[in-house]
Formats: C-alpha cells, structure tokens, sequence
C-alpha cells in the first residue's frame, strides 16, 4: 500500500480549490446535452478536474510554513543558477493546479523539482532533459512563501 504525498498550500490556494470545486459541482448532466461529442469532453474534463482537486484537498496541509532552513522542500521558494551560465529562475516548490498567485510552480515529482528537493543552499543538483542530457542546477536560496520579498 502506498502513502498519499501530502501536498503544501497557501490558504489562499486552498480556498480557490474549494470555489473551484464548489463551481464545477454545481455543473450537473442535467445541463449537458449528452448526445454532443464536445459536451461529453467537456464533462469528463470536468469530472477528472473535480477528481484531481479531490486529491489535492485530501492530501493538502494548508497554512503551515516549512522552516526557513536554507533547505529546498515544498512550500519554499527556490532560486536557481543553471550551470554554464549566469541564468538563474526563482520558483515554488508546490502542486501545479492551484494558484499561487503568479509565481512560477515546479512540483517535488517535476525532474527539477525532485533533484532539488532536499538541497541546501550551495547545493549542485543534476537532473535529466527531456532530450537526455543532464543540466546542473546550483540552489542559491530557499525562502518559506509566506517570507519572500515581491
């Protein structure tokens, strides 16, 4: 058996799960003619959507802030300077699918995220591309959400 990975939101991002939640509920067969092919997309859009943030909510730990450690792990915000170049990206180590207001998301099971997840600050990571080849990524800092500057 197999333990669900709890998921960090914000309590903004968690309430905006509900409402959404909440909207696509109210959305019934009733009002879908069911012998229109793109109605039916729609619906089992929904109903996958409806799914997901089920899995979301159940696994979610809302509110609480990770240490400000100096260690990447969700809910910290990451930045990071990619090997061979002065480029660096600052991130939220989160779930995609809820809003965070802006800030780019890599989730912890993303390549980036799970090579970065558990680094401290000074820490070089390797991580596979999509074309096979490995980037190095050097964490440069790691900021609880709640605690970074705009």
């Amino acid at each position: 058996m197999t333990t669900a990975q709890r998921i960090w939101l914000t309590p903004a991002a968690h309430e905006k799960l509900q409402e959404e939640l909440e909207t696509l509920q109210q959305w019934t067969d009733d009002n879908i003619d069911s012998s229109d092919q793109n109605a039916e997309a729609v619906r089992r859009a929904q109903q996958t959507r409806i799914q997901e943030i089920h899995e979301i909510l159940g696994n979610a730990i809302v509110g609480e802030e990770p240490p400000n450690d100096g260690v990447a792990e969700p809910g910290m915000v990451l930045t990071i300077r990619y090997e061979g170049s002065d480029d660096t990206e600052e991130f939220l180590l989160g779930t995609r699918g809820a809003d965070y207001g802006g800030i780019e998301v890599y989730s912890p099971s993303s390549p980036l995220g799970a090579a970065i997840n558990g680094a401290r600050v000074g820490d070089t990571r390797s991580y596979e591309l999509p074309n096979g080849s490995s980037q190095d990524v050097t964490l440069l800092s790691a900021v609880p959400y709640g605690l970074r500057k705009d």
